[in-house]
């Protein structure tokens, strides 16, 4: 008589019937792990940043806790320091997460039409660079999607963000000046841990979509500003995709 599959060899609807929601929740956990460790020392900068321009425990706290945004949140202290207006802020803030509205769609296109989304509106809100490279690292990898596994990756990643940076708010301005080399590191590791995830699920046929990303962001950073860079890489590659996409798919049709 053949022996039973086990649950690591079941796959698509066996899977799902095996595999229950709380085990899902801790396995996004788990997956967070990795995410967490990077966020703590950078929350932390930022925490401590923030009690640089003023702002008090509360007020970083806040921040992290409503944009939960890396790069928006170090640019707001550069803004609030700069002196900038409340309205040129709040635009720079919203052009800055932009890119976010793309992660959900994309995420439940590569997921596939089946894919639960009764409650996307609250785990979408955990959608970061890094989450949302992990949750697309595991469906590259041959997972399945799974809103209790997306809870629990956004949990853990948004948990360490918020406690790094009341963590580094309550440390005070003064916390990094004695590790100068330390802190002018911590500027890297957000970049640095999203394109380690990228880099686990880039295919041969990313890469034209990439270059355009990568070249747009490096000439309009040139020619105006890093800001400007940044939102540029992301329309050009935005584009550049869709195109592919498109190409892709009349290619397959053709050929059909």
């Amino acid at each position: 008589m053949p022996k039973p599959p086990s649950e690591r060899e079941l796959t698509g609807q066996d899977a799902a019937t095996t595999t229950t929601p709380g085990r899902e929740f801790l396995a996004g956990l788990y997956a967070a792990l990795p995410i967490a460790l990077g966020y703590l020392p950078i929350a932390f900068a930022f925490g401590v940043g923030a009690r640089g321009v003023g702002l008090s425990v509360v007020e970083a706290f806040g921040l992290s806790l409503i944009i939960y945004s890396g790069g928006a949140q170090f640019l707001a202290l550069a803004l609030i320091g700069a002196g900038a207006p409340l309205l040129v802020q709040i635009f720079t803030l919203v052009a800055m997460g932009l890119r976010h509205l793309l992660y959900g769609p994309a995420l439940l296109r590569g997921a596939g039409g089946d894919a639960a989304r009764r409650h996307a509106w609250a785990w979408a809100w955990g959608l970061t660079d890094e989450v949302f490279g992990a949750a697309l690292g595991r469906l590259a990898r041959g997972g399945r999607f799974s809103e209790a596994f997306m809870f629990g990756l956004g949990l853990g990643a948004y948990a360490a963000w918020v406690s790094g940076t009341v963590a580094g708010a309550v440390a005070g301005s003064e916390a990094l000046q004695g590790w100068p080399s330390f802190a002018a590191g911590l500027g890297f590791m957000l970049p640095a841990l999203f394109l380690a995830l990228l880099l686990s699920i880039l295919s041969r046929a990313q890469l034209p979509v990439l270059a355009v990303a990568g070249a747009a962001t490096v000439v309009v950073t040139l020619l105006w500003s890093g800001t400007a860079g940044l939102l540029a890489g992301m329309i050009a590659g935005a584009v550049a995709g869709v195109l592919q996409g498109t190409l892709l798919a009349r290619k397959g049709d053709n050929a059909a």
